[in-house]
């Protein structure tokens, strides 16, 4: 049987830091609505680990995988990419993050797995697929594709009670809007409490898929806007949160225990370039243009001075992957497109649970795939101004991503193979 552990560390800052996520939200926290946690759910000598945050940087990432009494490669680390959550990347998304909670995000990383390792005990694994339960949609066009489905992981101990849950959906968790400034995890905060409640002594652990372009129902363009708005509320997130627990606890699960394995593999983010005026002619007109010091413009603005067309050498991105049993989880760094996740599954060819989680070990934005360039909007033309990149990420870098995933998800399963081979030998009386 396979060793589980799972662990919680609260993370809830105090009210008055700088929330992130909307450029039209200047006010900062005043309360809080749920607990921001870090989640870690250990699996043999491998480690998933959730932050609820917007996104971590590379760095962050780095330097908690060191800390971890596990190797680097077997740990990822992601952010479930609420945006009820404090500013956690230095530099980026043009709001100041306090030092302080990076740290504070860090140590939990740490904490969280350690805490985990010491809770391990024999599990089985069930896995299985819940039904799409419809709230996901394309918000670039409205024959867009979505990730579609639900991968479940079960952990059941030997005496039947659940460990852990792991499920994933591929939604952006933007059901609050710039209005709201209490702290939340937004529409996973009600899957997982949904699951705890069912599951009595669990820790569920919801990690987000490729939702970079899929949220709820709304435009980009909508979040400009601080006036609330009665579909975007706790009370449509919750109504959210438990339709997606009600697709996990309905979903078919089966046992797909079995050897563990782990990789990573590594790519480039290359940028593009796509104004054409000089930085000091574009800031001028944005200023100009620019009702009140909140307008998105100002927000331009400051990003030609500061940004355009600087630290544009490629970057280099970690793209993991685990096998667990009969189930896979790949993950990508940034805000990954639904497009991608599906070639992704499509070359994989996986029946058994397959995870392909977004916002893993660095978050620099928007990675869309080649054919979204010519579409432009938000995500191609700008989104890269608030996240303090020089210039948009350069097409077929989604691409290049996809591949390493693929990369890393045979050389997890080859490795698994391995270890089941080792392990068939050692059985056998063979000496390693």
């Amino acid at each position: 049987m396979i060793q589980v552990g799972a662990a919680v560390i609260d993370i809830t800052p105090p009210n008055g830091l700088a929330m992130a996520g909307f450029a039209a939200r200047t006010g900062v926290a005043v309360g809080y609505h749920d607990d921001l946690t870090v989640r870690a759910l250990v699996v043999d000598d491998t480690a998933v680990v959730t932050v609820d945050v917007i996104g971590i940087d590379a760095d962050l990432s780095a330097r908690a995988r060191a800390r971890i009494a596990l190797r680097d490669q077997a740990i990822t680390i992601t952010a479930t990419h609420t945006h009820g959550g404090p500013v956690s990347m230095l530099g980026r998304l043009s709001a100041e993050a306090d030092p302080a909670f990076i740290l504070k995000i860090e140590d939990a990383v740490v904490q969280a797995v350690d805490r985990a390792i010491t809770n391990q005990k024999p599990a089985r694994l069930l896995g299985g697929i819940g039904v799409e339960p419809g709230f996901a949609s394309n918000r670039r066009r409205m024959d867009g594709p979505v990730d579609a489905g639900i991968p479940v992981l079960r952990f059941e101990s030997v005496e039947g009670s659940t460990i852990a849950i792991l499920v994933s959906y591929a939604c952006h968790p933007v059901v609050l809007g710039a209005d709201n400034l209490n702290w939340t995890g937004d529409y996973p905060h009600f899957v997982r409490e949904e699951l705890e409640i069912t599951f009595p002594g669990a820790i569920a652990i919801f990690a987000t898929g490729c939702a970079g372009d899929v949220n709820t129902g709304h435009s980009a363009t909508a979040s400009l806007t601080p006036l609330a708005t009665p579909e975007r509320s706790f009370a449509r997130a919750k109504e959210i949160g438990f339709g997606i627990a009600k697709s996990v606890l309905e979903a078919r699960l089966t046992d797909v225990s079995g050897n563990v394995g782990h990789s990573e593999a590594f790519g480039d983010i290359c940028f593009e370039q796509r104004e054409h005026e000089a930085p000091k002619i574009l800031a001028k007109s944005w200023r100009m243009a620019a009702k009140d010091i909140s307008s998105i413009e100002v927000i331009w603005a400051n990003w030609a001075e500061k940004h355009m067309g600087r630290d544009l050498s490629p970057r280099r991105a970690r793209v993991t992957a685990l096998k667990w049993g009969g189930a896979g989880i790949v993950a990508l760094p940034g805000e990954i497109f639904a497009e991608t996740a599906l070639e992704i599954r499509e070359s994989l060819a996986q029946k058994d649970p397959l995870f392909i989680l977004a916002y893993a070990d660095d978050n620099p934005g928007y990675i869309p795939p080649e054919a979204d360039y010519l579409r432009g909007g938000y995500e191609i033309d700008e989104a890269h101004r608030f996240y303090g990149l020089g210039a948009t990420v350069a097409p077929r870098t989604a691409e290049h991503l996809a591949e390493a995933g693929c990369k890393s998800a045979e050389m997890a399963r080859v490795l698994a193979a391995q270890t089941r081979s080792t392990k068939i030998y050692l059985t056998q009386g063979g000496k390693s």
